[in-house]
């Protein structure tokens, strides 16, 4: 016996087979039952998402023998008919081979004549957006007062390329890309009904290589039941579709935060054993950061949204710090742009991942010299990213350092017993010792928060979040902030340990953050820092205004300034 493909024998043969498309289904049943059926119909998406199938079945329940109604038969004569391809009045057309005007008129020869067997003659296009301009044309008198016993049925994956006149007459759905669940599901009741044994974790490769389409995902089933020899397995379908496996991508990773040079290599040289697409490793390396930089974001995040495995991004997301994982990712796009230049695949790899393993944030290496490994559970300095040796042959990089203190205007950092540091001029007849005790015994106040934000090396959410808190007191370990109700979509746990973090590291103490929500007493940060700009702005347009040039335009040529245009010199 011919054996079938499992994308044409497991084809939905009713509408309850179909899988996913909800919205199209509820319309079309409700339609049908109700009696309440337009002329024309408009089905559109990406390819392999059942557009066809659905005008199939669509095409079977007007044809039923039984009657109109969204729950075909599936046994008369009429429905074996269509299912086996053979209904005559049915008339299945591919737009891309029939693109010519005369093709077009041949197929509407035959509309105003009744259907030989069915109910309905149904005219279903498929690609119709391959039609040429000349063909919708001549289609569009027809498509519009068609006699009563003809319905079309048209699928496209561009129905940009329809003209509006077309899709003004039609009755549009859109059948939606399909989910990695919805797929996966759908291939383990395949495999289940087949008696094929296979690995959960094989289902998810074929799912998301699948890309939203259920008919590549069967058709990539075959391949891995060919390849596998009967048996879909996770390594199996992993080497066919030239993907790393994840222990491989883990073992990367576990060099790179353990920092182990040896390691790193070794891994490599596992990984090469394979003979892997070398771009297609540093994608899937992306695919992994980025999940994990969504993750630390968005705890909550659906792992739906990712191209990397839910298990190695639950597994490193608490074990990376948010600006490693910048670092990672920066450092892997660029090798990937550089790949082809490099003078063999793997040795753009190797540099890729060295130059990751050189890199790190700075704390990160204090870390690590500490026992705790790179870890990544302290944010990284804000004067920038130092070069770490990975094994005897890596520089060390310079870190960049603040500019100095004016000569006439020496500046003190005091750091008092309980760790609060003071910015500021020394305090004229005091020598630093002194000044730092007199700093020591007040604790922060609102307006030292404005002093002390600058120096917390703040990006991102949590710099917006800081910058719109005001202080409100000091206890011991405990700050208290205090945010406006206006910006409570800034108070994330992520955006609240960075600040957390950033102050215990520059106070030089422990501490504990306390968020209450109310209207701030003072102006916070962000409010200052409009006012300076709203001043540097008038100051500006004041300065225009008074120029003698700018005058002498107005006055001479009815000039007028365009207040709205100025820009501050410091802000251009």
């Amino acid at each position: 016996m011919t054996y079938q493909v499992l994308a044409r024998k497991w084809r939905p043969r009713r509408f309850e087979d179909m899988v996913g498309q909800e919205h199209v289904l509820r319309a079309l049943t409700s339609a049908l039952d109700d009696g309440r059926l337009h002329h024309a119909y408009l089905f559109t998406g990406t390819r392999g998402v059942g557009k066809t199938t659905v005008a199939r079945i669509f095409a079977k329940a007007l044809n039923c023998e039984r009657g109109v109604s969204s729950h075909p038969c599936g046994e008369c004569a009429a429905c074996r008919a269509i299912d086996e391809g053979r209904f005559v009045d049915l008339i299945e057309v591919d737009a891309a081979s029939r693109t010519g005007v005369d093709d077009t008129r041949e197929l509407l020869e035959n509309v105003q004549y009744a259907p030989s067997q069915g109910r309905f003659k149904v005219y279903l296009i498929d690609e119709v957006h391959m039609f040429s301009k000349s063909s919708f044309n001549a289609l569009l008198k027809t498509l519009e007062e068609p006699p009563p016993h003809v319905k079309f049925l048209l699928a496209t994956t561009d129905p940009q390329k329809l003209p509006v006149t077309v899709l003004s007459r039609c009755l549009q759905f859109h059948l939606k890309a399909l989910s990695r669940r919805m797929i996966h599901g759908r291939l383990a009741s395949v495999l289940t009904a087949e008696g094929i044994a296979f690995d959960d974790g094989a289902l998810q490769l074929l799912a998301r290589a699948a890309d939203g389409s259920l008919r590549d995902a069967l058709s990539l089933l075959d391949q891995a039941i060919a390849y596998g020899q009967g048996r879909v397995g996770e390594e199996e379908v992993g080497a066919m579709l030239g993907l790393t496996s994840e222990a491989r991508i883990r073992a990367l990773l576990e060099a790179l935060i353990a920092q182990d040079a040896p390691a790193l290599f070794a891994a490599i040289q596992q990984l090469a054993q394979g003979s892997p697409d070398y771009a297609e490793v540093l994608a899937e390396l992306l695919a992994l950061l980025h999940a994990i930089a969504v993750v630390q974001l968005m705890p909550e995040a659906d792992a739906e949204l990712f191209e990397a495995s839910p298990q190695l991004v639950r597994e490193f997301a608490p074990r990376l710090s948010p600006e490693a994982v910048q670092l990672y990712y920066q450092v892997a796009l660029h090798g990937r742009r550089d790949l082809p230049l490099a003078p063999s695949a793997r040795m753009g790899l190797e540099m890729t991942l060295l130059r990751m393993l050189a890199f790190v944030p700075a704390d990160a290496e204090a870390d690590h010299s500490r026992g705790g490994g790179m870890g990544g559970r302290r944010p990284a300095s804000p004067e920038g990213w130092r070069s770490v040796p990975s094994g005897e042959a890596v520089a060390r990089q310079a870190i960049p350092q603040p500019p100095a203190a004016p000569a006439d205007a020496p500046r003190s950092e005091a750091v008092s017993a309980k760790g609060q540091v003071r910015d500021g001029l020394t305090p004229k007849g005091l020598s630093p010792e002194k000044a730092e005790e007199a700093s020591m015994r007040e604790p922060l106040d609102a307006g030292a928060w404005h002093r002390l934000l600058p120096r917390l090396g703040l990006k991102g959410m949590a710099l917006m979040l800081a910058e719109n808190s005001e202080l409100v007191a000091q206890d011991g370990e405990l700050i208290r902030l205090r945010c406006p109700p206006s910006h409570a979509s800034l108070r994330t746990p992520l955006a609240e340990e960075s600040i957390r973090k950033a102050l215990a590291k520059t106070l030089g103490m422990e501490v504990r953050l306390r968020y209450e929500e109310g209207r701030p007493a003072q102006d916070t940060p962000a409010e200052v820092r409009k006012q300076k700009e709203a001043a540097r702005q008038q100051e500006a347009v004041e300065s225009l205004q008074n120029d003698p040039i700018v005058r002498k335009l107005e006055e001479r040529l009815d000039a007028r300034l365009l207040e709205e245009s100025v820009r501050p010199l410091d802000s251009a």
